[in-house]
């Protein structure tokens, strides 16, 4: 059985001028050199559901993997435009991310991940985020 472990995540976004940030309890494991990370996002999906997300950290890729009331993946690798969906009661559309930048910093208890990107929604970008992750294992 996996060993997770309880930890604290700290998620800074910003898209143009809105920046925003959230504190959230949940779990990491690492398995060889990869850490994956999984919380029950705090914002509930459209019609009151919750969704929980795995993100899965290996060396030069991150993988953000929503399931539950909204149903989604984005993977990031710096220098590469990468497919990926989006899925809710009400909307689904394909997208994509234009990685600009992904850096990782990560040890035993944690560590921080920084990376830029477009988003492109039907072939138009629709956005460009700046994100970091920053996770401490709880003791």
């Amino acid at each position: 059985m996996p060993n997770w472990k309880p930890a604290v995540i700290v998620i800074n976004s910003q898209q143009g001028d809105e920046a925003s940030e959230q504190r959230i309890k949940g779990e990491t494991l690492s398995k060889g050199s990869t850490l994956y990370v999984r919380y029950v996002e705090p914002e509930p999906g459209p019609t009151g559901g919750t969704t929980r997300a795995t993100i899965k950290i290996s060396q030069n890729e991150l993988k953000i993997m929503r399931h539950g009331e909204v149903e989604s993946e984005q993977t990031f690798q710096q220098g590469k435009r990468l497919p990926g969906f989006y899925r809710s009661p009400y909307t689904r559309f394909n997208l994509s991310t234009d990685t600009s930048k992904l850096d990782s910093r990560l040890d035993e208890s944690g560590g921080s991940v920084a990376w830029e990107y477009d988003l492109w929604v039907h072939e138009e970008i629709t956005g460009h985020f700046v994100i970091s992750l920053h996770i401490q294992e709880e003791v």
